[in-house]
């Protein structure tokens, strides 16, 4: 269990950040899940349950995802079902239980750049945007590559509003066991975005695999060109979950089954 010296109730996100970086021990608190599995000790914890940051909203051209916004709202909201199909449906149902999710937030996931996430892959496929108080609006991607850790609040979520077909594929030991691998794809305006989870390493784009089949005159032929050059693509390693060779495997199998769905 983690713990703290001081708890901080912020009533501004500006008041937030100043608290954030008075001492390197401060912390920003998300709903605490994850938290309560370390043993850290932490100087002030700030929390950011007034700050109106849970909210699933739209305009002409995005939807925008509060960062206190927990993945029980994400699965059963019907703008992002409108837009995006089921993906985050499937990709968040079988995370622990309904109560665990209810308390998991968006912006303490995504800014923790977990590998095991499962939320992660989804966004990267959806080409997402991130906004920091501090660092303003960047690419998800962008700030995965980061290696400085930033001092910073993660605001909110970016998504540009597009109709696009989706699919979510793991493959989990037991149901509500983090993922061995992976794989989240969209397809909008004829294009495949690709994103590789829990490789056990932060989820990345598969660049060279997309421009394969988006540069394709049929995809369905050339998806075994698309399985052969992932595999070389996307870095793999071993954990206690599955061994690199097990990963390669079901990473190919996924890929196939993903954008046979996304297409039919």
């Amino acid at each position: 269990m983690f713990s703290f010296s001081k708890f901080f109730l912020a009533s501004s996100i500006e008041e937030a950040y100043s608290e954030l970086v008075k001492n390197k021990k401060n912390i920003i608190l998300g709903g605490t899940s994850y938290l309560r599995m370390g043993n850290t000790a932490w100087n002030v914890a700030i929390d950011l349950s007034n700050l109106n940051l849970n909210y699933i909203l739209e305009d002409e051209e995005t939807i925008s995802i509060g960062a206190m916004t927990t993945f029980r709202n994400l699965e059963t909201n019907s703008l992002l079902k409108e837009y995006f199909g089921d993906i985050f449906l499937t990709a968040l149902k079988d995370i622990i239980g309904v109560q665990f999710r209810s308390n998991i937030t968006v912006g303490a996931t995504v800014f923790s750049k977990y590998g095991f996430s499962d939320l992660i892959p989804v966004l990267l496929s959806l080409n997402a945007k991130i906004k920091l108080f501090n660092g303003g609006v960047l690419s998800l991607e962008d700030f995965l590559n980061e290696k400085e850790i930033r001092k910073d609040i993660l605001v909110e979520i970016i998504i540009p509003k597009k109709i696009s077909k989706t699919s979510f594929q793991c493959v989990r030991k037991s149901k509500t066991d983090y993922s061995v691998v992976n794989l989240a794809i969209s397809y909008s305006e004829n294009k495949i975005t690709i994103a590789v989870g829990s490789r056990p390493g932060k989820a990345m784009l598969a660049q060279k695999t997309m421009d394969i089949l988006n540069n394709s005159e049929n995809i369905e032929k050339d998806i075994i060109n698309a399985i052969k050059y992932i595999g070389d693509e996307i870095p793999l390693d071993s954990n206690m979950r599955g061994s690199k060779t097990y990963r390669e495997l079901l990473l190919t199998a996924l890929l196939k089954k993903g954008i046979q769905e996304v297409l039919n």
